[in-house]
C-alpha cells in the first residue's frame, strides 16, 4: 500500500485526506517514480474547491491531487529505454502528484540536474512551464518595458527573471514586504493597489511596452493605461479578458519538457531564483493549501513525503 492525497467532497483544503491506496505499477512506455517531493498550486485549490471553470465540475470521487512532483525513477515499463531504475527526475501529472509514487509516460520526464535542490525540482513543472510559455508569447527585446504582476509569486518571481534575461526592464508588484527580494533580482518592485498606475510611471514615464498578468484584471487594465497593446498583455489570471480586450492567455501547455530541462538548468546554475517559502509534511497538506489560499508567499509552496 502507498499514500495518495485524495479528496471526495468539494470544499476547502480541509477535505483533502491521506489514503491508502494500492501501489501503482508502470505499464509500458511508463516510468513508476517514487516522489520526494510534490508541488502545490492555486490550480489545485480551484479544482478541489469547485471555483474553476477550466475543467470540468463533475470531477470523479475520490479524486487524486496536485501536478508537480520530483523523485526517484523505482520502476521501469517495457519499451523505455531512456531511464533506469535510480534516476532523479522532475516532471507533473495532473490529480496525481502527491502521492508516494506517480506513473508517467516515459518522455514526459526531465532530468533533474545535480544542482537543483529537491524541493526546487517538486515544485517547477507548473509554475516553470508557465513562466516560460508566457514569457516567450510575448517576444521580449531590450526595448521592452514589462509589467509582471504577482511578482514575488510561484510563476511571477521565474516570469520576472525570464523577462529580464531577454533583455527587458522588469516592473513587477508585489507586497511591500518583497519589494527588497525583488531588487535583489534587478526587477524594479511596486505596490499594487489603488494608484499603480501612477506609481509605474515614476519608475516608466514612458509607460510600458508589455504585460504578464498573474493577479487578475487590475493588472490588465493598468498594462492596458499604461500604454500596452491588447496583443502584448498574456494573462494567466483573466481569461475573460481575451473576449473583451483581445489579450493572450498562453499558460504551462505552452512549453515542452525541454523547455522545463532548460529552466532547470537555469536554476541549478543560479542564474534563475526559485525561492521556497514553506516545506510541509504530506500529512500537512490542508495546513499547505491553506497557507497558499492566503496569498503573498514568496515563491513556492511544497510538500515533502
Amino acid at each position: 500500500m502507498s499514500r495518495r492525497v485524495t479528496y471526495s467532497q468539494l470544499g476547502g483544503p480541509d477535505v483533502l485526506t491521506i489514503s491508502e491506496v494500492s501501489e501503482p505499477h508502470a505499464g509500458e512506455g511508463e516510468v513508476r517514480v517514487r516522489v520526494k517531493f510534490a508541488g502545490i498550486n492555486p490550480f489545485d485549490s480551484k479544482v478541489f474547491s469547485g471555483a474553476s471553470t477550466s475543467t470540468p465540475q463533475n470531477v470523479t470521487f475520490p479524486s487524486g491531487n496536485g501536478n508537480d512532483f520530483a523523485g526517484v525513477v523505482d520502476e521501469i515499463g517495457e519499451g523505455v529505454t531512456q531511464w533506469v531504475v535510480g534516476d532523479e527526475v522532475l516532471g507533473g501529472k495532473g490529480f496525481s502528484a502527491q502521492a508516494d509514487y506517480v506513473v508517467v509516460p516515459a518522455a514526459k520526464l526531465v532530468r533533474k540536474p545535480a544542482a537543483l535542490s529537491w524541493e526546487q525540482a517538486g515544485g517547477l513543472d507548473i509554475a516553470g512551464r508557465t513562466a516560460w510559455a508566457s514569457v516567450e508569447s510575448l517576444s521580449l527585446t531590450a526595448a521592452d518595458t514589462v509589467l509582471v504582476s504577482a511578482a514575488a509569486g510561484g510563476v511571477g518571481v521565474i516570469a520576472a527573471q525570464l523577462a529580464k534575461l531577454k533583455g527587458a526592464k522588469v516592473i513587477g508588484s508585489a507586497s511591500e514586504s518583497n519589494h527588497e527580494f525583488l531588487r535583489s533580482l534587478g526587477i524594479h518592485p511596486v505596490t499594487y493597489g489603488e494608484g499603480m498606475v501612477e506609481r509605474i510611471l515614476e519608475i516608466s514615464p514612458e509607460g510600458i511596452t508589455a504585460a504578464l498578468d498573474n493577479n487578475g484584471r487590475e493588472t490588465v487594465d493598468a498594462a492596458l493605461a499604461l500604454g500596452a497593446l491588447a496583443g502584448r498583455i498574456n494573462s494567466i489570471a483573466d481569461y475573460s479578458a481575451q473576449q473583451e480586450y483581445g489579450t493572450t492567455g498562453v499558460g504551462a501547455a505552452g512549453a515542452t519538457p525541454d523547455d522545463l530541462g532548460a529552466l532547470a538548468a537555469l536554476v541549478a546554475a543560479g542564474t534563475v531564483q526559485v525561492p521556497i517559502e514553506s516545506v510541509f509534511p504530506i500529512d500537512q497538506v490542508s495546513t499547505a493549501y491553506a497557507k497558499l489560499v492566503e496569498g503573498h508567499s514568496r515563491g513556492k509552496i511544497v510538500l515533502a513525503l
